[in-house]
């Protein structure tokens, strides 16, 4: 085998198995463990640990006749443009995406997003993008 050809076949099989490490389903409630620092959780936090009670978003779902409404809190202070939260995002338990809101550090204090879906039940993944430390998820499931 050429030596281009190995370098090839090789990208390409690290790519797949990339892939594949991504579609593995979760055990109900968990968030998966990535390769290397996609995103960082309460066991993985990485290159930040330590950071962890600041920077998980914190989960709080309440059904109420056909709709189910979320409140995503990062217990994070916010330091204008010098150190906050971005964004939350809420994914499905097929880690489809369902909403998001981004904050503006000048005018919200504290970042809390509240959505409102209808009737979901399953795992539900709530992402909270810090622009010093990334990005971090947490799960909970939604009777």
């Amino acid at each position: 085998m050429e030596r281009r050809d190995f370098i090839k076949f090789s990208a390409a099989g690290a790519v797949a198995g990339l892939a594949l490490s991504h579609t593995a389903p979760a055990a109900a409630g968990q968030v998966p463990t990535p390769p290397g620092d996609l995103y960082y959780t309460k066991d993985a936090q990485g290159r930040w640990a330590g950071k962890a009670a600041t920077h998980l978003p914190v989960i709080e779902a309440n059904k109420e006749g056909g709709k189910t409404t979320v409140k995503v809190t990062t217990p994070h202070e916010m330091k204008g443009y010098e150190h906050y939260i971005v964004k939350h995002v809420l994914l499905d338990k097929d880690y489809k995406f369902l909403a998001e809101h981004m904050f503006d550090p000048a005018k919200e204090p504290v970042p809390v997003s509240t959505f409102t879906l209808d009737s979901y039940s399953g795992t539900l993944y709530a992402l909270s993008f810090c622009n010093k430390h990334d990005l971090w998820v947490s799960s909970a499931e939604i009777a």
